[in-house]
């Protein structure tokens, strides 16, 4: 299982990914605008060009990710939800035992479920309130 941290901004993720990737080196592995998202026709045209996924690998065992917040979806960017915990389990099973075992007594924010970019995901505040993300996908 690897774990890496998650990343929220408003509005200046790509920025933040150009300077992380200036002082760490390497390639994005992902970048996806908010665009590429089914029904982005909703999306705002100021909100269009965020981006809803990006990350960068850091170390052989890290790789930083991030995505924009979405104003008009209600989103806001307070301290505390800016950094998310993600957990890339090994197998679809073990993302549905921790997914089950951290967010009892939390609060679920998307439940575990194929995602139309390919994994199996879900995210929540646990009880302590720690962000977290399960990300499954078969071919990591």
């Amino acid at each position: 299982m690897k774990l890496s941290p998650y990343l929220n901004f408003n509005g200046n993720a790509e920025e933040a990914f150009n300077f992380y990737k200036s002082v760490f080196g390497g390639d994005f592995t992902a970048v996806m605008k908010m665009s590429d998202a089914p029904d982005s026709d909703k999306i705002p045209a100021e909100e269009k060009d965020r981006i809803m996924h990006i990350s960068l690998p850091i170390s052989q065992d890290i790789t930083l990710m991030a995505s924009d917040i979405l104003p008009s979806m209600g989103h806001s960017l307070n301290n505390g939800n800016n950094v998310y915990l993600s957990l890339h389990p090994n197998t679809k099973e073990e993302a549905d035992r921790l997914f089950k075992g951290l967010s009892q007594n939390g609060d679920i924010e998307m439940p575990m479920a194929d995602q139309f970019w390919g994994d199996y995901f879900g995210s929540f505040v646990d009880q302590f309130g720690v962000h977290w993300m399960i990300n499954y996908n078969p071919e990591f």
